[in-house]
């Protein structure tokens, strides 16, 4: 490694923490709920269709990497709020699934309204090149720290 090899690695060390400082995800604050609450809401309506609206804690823990202790307890925190129901699988009585309600439907149709209006002013400040060539740039590095992570499970295209 030469002398701007390790420049460069400082400019970029340097660049993702300035940007992790940024706090990006929560510039549209939703202040009345936590960012780990946000992601089981999309979670679940991510993970759900027309014919299966809900999903397991499993399935959720699985989709988020957390344990189902974790999710359990977020569960617990959403329903309290109204934002999710509890219901028992009709195919396995001692299965629990978890929809959102109307209220949580809502709640997490704002958050992603207001996600996605953030990043097309992204788009407008980079313009259409320089927003795709950063897509591409971020998945390449996410795929990068990734690999290190975790060399036995590499996969082609993984998040482009």
């Amino acid at each position: 490694m030469n002398l701007n090899d390790h420049e460069t690695a400082e400019k970029l060390m340097k660049s993702f923490l300035r940007f992790s400082k940024t706090n990006w995800q929560h510039q549209q604050t939703f202040f009345r709920y936590k960012p780990s609450e946000m992601r089981v809401l999309f979670c679940i309506k991510r993970g759900s269709s027309l014919d299966k609206p809900e999903m397991k804690v499993s399935e959720i823990s699985k989709h988020l990497q957390v344990t189902p202790p974790t999710v359990t307890q977020l569960i617990n925190e959403l329903e309290g709020k109204g934002l999710v129901e509890r219901q028992v699988d009709p195919a396995d009585r001692r299965a629990v699934r978890i929809r959102l309600t109307e209220q949580g439907e809502a709640v997490q149709q704002e958050a992603e309204d207001a996600f996605l209006s953030s990043f097309q002013g992204l788009v407008a400040y980079l313009g259409e090149k320089e927003s795709l060539q950063l897509s591409k740039l971020m998945s390449k590095a996410t795929r990068y720290f990734h690999e290190q992570k975790n060399p036995s499970q590499v996969s082609e295209g993984e998040g482009e």
